[in-house]
């Protein structure tokens, strides 16, 4: 028996959502890279997620499986289906002692924006720390009924 059935969905979103976080960082990190290792300017990257569905063919109770109850599949949570470059353009500004401005003294700067990506870091930061709480209590009820069986 299975005491703690989220667990599995609750621990491929803290996986799906610390890459967020990482990937977060990274554009942070790099908010004023004007050249990367590909010579161009740094792009902001974004995270695209997808739901982790499993075909469930195994039994829940006596000769009963999930297909025959009416469902088609489980679903267990996201992970991350995606890392892909942000396509809008960086903004260019005026500084001809750049090293990398071209011959009008502009010098396109990366499409990262600090004020967005820290709204996403607490927006991802909030949903890792509610599956966090998930977790804990898929725990707690474990123990719970644990002890009562005693």
């Amino acid at each position: 028996m299975n005491l703690m059935p989220g667990i599995r969905a609750t621990g491929n979103a803290l996986a799906a959502e610390k890459v967020r976080l990482s990937v977060i960082a990274q554009n942070i990190a790099n908010a004023h890279t004007t050249r990367d290792m590909d010579g161009g300017v740094y792009k902001r990257k974004l995270v695209a997620f997808e739901a982790l569905i499993d075909e469930a063919k195994e039994p829940v109770a006596f000769n009963h499986t999930r297909k025959n109850l009416g469902y088609d599949a489980l679903h267990q949570g996201v992970r991350v289906s995606d890392v892909f470059d942000d396509k809008t353009p960086g903004r260019k500004i005026y500084n001809p002692d750049h090293p990398h401005a071209d011959k009008d003294g502009m010098v396109e700067m990366p499409n990262v924006e600090v004020s967005r990506e820290m709204v996403d870091m607490i927006s991802s930061s909030r949903a890792y720390e509610a599956n966090l709480n998930v977790a804990k209590t898929s725990r707690q009820m474990a123990m719970k009924a644990i002890s009562l069986g005693q």
